[in-house]
């Protein structure tokens, strides 16, 4: 202490040196002071708002994927995050894990992009750049924010730089509030960015991105004729196409695909995922006989109904997407035949976003740098683009050739091959055939977890007995539709900010 006051007195009286001694620049981090004076500067400050994706409270580790077993895809034996407490319905308003790593995620996000689009605005640099970093900025908190609006309903909506004093006791804005700002940051972006980029920049949001997110928004809260004009938009781009092989379309060599729209980006050594180590090493995330029942047969018949179906060759003649989506029983993968010893869970893992297939790569575990995967996780793409375009078609004008064609191209995948759908369905027909190819397609890429959500069949569809392949019961679960629609808002942060109000019956 008394050093410490000797050098504060003698640079009282002393010379300007003095002064000049603790007058300097730090080398090794930044202050808003010496930041935001360059286009450099303000690029890595965007990265930053991209980085939240990476997280562990959002896209890394593997925590996308485990959204499925909160569907009625997929099971979680030791209740990771508390995912398979919200599985079952035996979460409450005290529940943590997952509901509160997301609310914090999205608001990490939602903070760096606000301090972004305010202090970009003085930085000195092409006008052009700042335009279409802001565009950039803009979409990254509207998918954070659409996020929160998925999961919790309205939420504080704060578009300034995060400030505690003003911000920390702010009360939840409706739903429609938070939406109409979702909206106008998409629209702002989409006509700020570019529909393409150099390999130097491949992974940015483009115009077909703020589109996609916007189609996806509107398809969620039913606002169908809409959803047909951006989809039409976004095809009107000509940018993208269905990736010809299914399988190829998630493995790293073919990162970047005409198919991908918009996906979170890996980058081994330095941001990886722990994909393979949960789906091929211990099948954490473990596909249930409901979903395995779902698969038609190759005819394009159910189960029920084909008689290619056989009880005792259960895997045989399925939907091509069933081989490159599930590992089950006898499957080979990663150079021999699966066994329980990997499938310990269901008797299935998902084959879908591991880096590998029938190579034989020895052991996955946290020590073995071949475990530490740089495959992306996919957010849009353009699969899910015709089939939202197909579903507000029949909703808006029933099952048109048009809705029929959007959805024939998916099954026709040359790595596919699927029958096209039978004419003559009618709109509710057409309505189930489109929700069991979203299931298909989409399958352990946590989209059907918001799927079952917004169409109001979660509570039939995620409830009673879930079974593994031999029949026996792994969870049995419950869905209160007067409340589990929507998470609770996490209690750690209704104690900080009583101004919160909890959602209904937490």
């Amino acid at each position: 202490m008394k050093k410490i006051a000797y050098i504060i007195l003698a640079c009282t009286f002393l010379s300007t040196a003095c002064k000049k001694q603790f007058d300097i620049v730090p080398l090794n981090f930044y202050t808003d002071d010496s930041f935001w004076k360059t286009a450099d500067q303000a690029s890595l400050a965007l990265n930053g708002v991209y980085h939240v994706l990476t997280t562990s409270n959002m896209f890394g580790d593997y925590l996308g994927i485990r959204f499925e077993t909160m569907s009625p895809n997929a099971h979680n034996y030791n209740n990771e995050s508390n995912t398979r407490d919200i599985a079952e319905g035996v979460h409450t308003g005290t529940t943590l894990g997952i509901v509160g790593n997301r609310w914090k995620g999205n608001y990490q996000g939602i903070g760096r992009a606000n301090n972004f689009i305010q202090k970009v605005a003085g930085v000195n640099m092409d006008a052009a750049l700042k335009s279409r970093y802001l565009g950039e900025a803009k979409f990254l908190r509207a998918f954070y924010y659409s996020n929160l609006v998925d999961l919790y309903g309205g939420v504080p909506l704060i578009i300034n730089a995060p400030d505690p004093a003003k911000q920390s006791a702010l009360p939840r804005n409706t739903k429609d509030e938070v939406l109409a700002q979702v909206y106008k940051d998409l629209d702002e972006a989409a006509a700020a960015l570019p529909t393409s980029y150099s390999s130097s920049d491949r992974g940015r949001v483009t115009k077909g991105a703020a589109l996609a997110l916007k189609a996806r928004v509107l398809l969620y809260n039913g606002k169908f004729s809409e959803v047909i004009t951006v989809c039409e938009q976004i095809i009107l781009l000509n940018r993208y196409a269905l990736f010809p092989n299914y399988r190829g379309l998630f493995l790293i060599p073919n990162k970047g695909n005409s198919e991908i729209i918009f996906d979170v980006q890996f980058k081994a050594p330095e941001i990886t995922n722990n994909f393979d180590i949960a789906l091929a090493q211990y099948s954490t995330i473990a596909p249930v006989q409901h979903l395995i029942d779902a698969y038609q047969m190759s005819d394009g018949k159910s189960i029920q109904n084909s008689p290619l179906y056989s009880a005792g060759k259960p895997y045989l003649n399925r939907d091509p997407r069933f081989y490159q989506t599930i590992i089950y029983l006898g499957a080979r993968f990663r150079g021999k035949p699966a066994d329980a010893s990997v499938l310990h869970q269901t008797g299935y893992s998902f084959k879908k976003l591991t880096s590998y297939d029938t190579e034989d790569i020895g052991t996955i575990n946290n020590t073995n740098p071949i475990a530490k995967p740089e495959m992306n996780f996919p957010l849009i793409r353009y699969a899910d683009v015709l089939l939202m375009y197909a579903e507000a078609l029949n909703e808006v004008n029933g099952p048109t050739q048009q809705v029929y064609n959007e959805v024939n191209k998916i099954r026709s995948r040359p790595t596919v091959g699927m029958p096209g759908l039978p004419a003559g369905l009618t709109k509710q027909q057409m309505q189930l055939a489109i929700r069991l190819e979203r299931r298909i397609e989409l399958a352990g890429e946590g989209l059907y977890f918001y799927d079952v959500r917004r169409w109001k069949t979660a509570e039939t569809e995620n409830a009673g007995k879930f079974r593994d392949y031999k029949g026996d019961v792994v969870s049995t679960r419950v869905f209160n539709p007067n409340r589990d629609y929507l998470w609770p808002i996490p209690f750690t942060d209704i104690q900080l900010n009583p101004s919160l109000k909890q959602n209904p019956i937490y």
